[in-house]
């Protein structure tokens, strides 16, 4: 073959394969890492908490890793969760934590569970932090997280505070 052939043959095979990556929904898929926090205490519990473990504190930063598709529509996502609490009894045991759907001074379903099961999270001395990593959100989850965070809150709860020990609403970090 000549070289002036295989030019030719090598832009076609060029302009066909950007051709198919340009019909392909997939070729233009972007993602895209959010980060939201939320300061947990238990005065913003519904109702507030006022034993023993109403001293404590922490915060949560979740990145949420979306896909986008080529029109800006989240068609994938995970979360990453990483958090620390504090000043709490050195008994308080911890059994649970994910993010509620709810506005401030609401109680709300769980609208996304990282799956911390009980003990996952040890304090020592009533302090302590935890990680969970690559969460799967639905699609139609992490857009309503990503419009309204506000509208979500994160919940730790306890043995003694089955309900919820410490929350706080997300915000979009800056």
């Amino acid at each position: 073959m000549t070289r002036s052939i295989r030019s030719a043959m090598t832009l076609a095979a060029l302009a066909i394969g950007l051709a198919v990556a340009a019909g392909h929904p997939q070729a233009a898929a972007q993602t895209e890492n959010l980060t939201f926090t939320a300061a947990l205490s238990p005065a913003s519990e519904v109702p507030a908490i006022t034993n023993a473990e109403s001293k404590g504190s922490g915060e949560v930063t979740i990145v949420l890793h979306v896909t986008r598709d080529a029109s800006k529509a989240i068609t994938a996502a995970t979360a990453d969760f990483k958090g620390s609490l504090k000043g709490f009894p050195p008994e308080t045991s911890i059994t649970a934590a994910h993010i509620h759907r709810g506005a401030a001074g609401a109680n709300g379903p769980v609208a996304v569970n990282p799956m911390l099961k009980a003990g996952e999270i040890a304090l020592s001395g009533g302090a302590g932090s935890f990680s969970k990593m690559g969460v799967t959100v639905t699609p139609d989850v992490a857009k309503e997280i990503v419009s309204g965070p506000a509208g979500f809150y994160f919940n730790v709860h306890s043995t003694m505070n089955g309900g919820g020990v410490a929350r706080g609403q997300l915000t979009a970090a800056k």
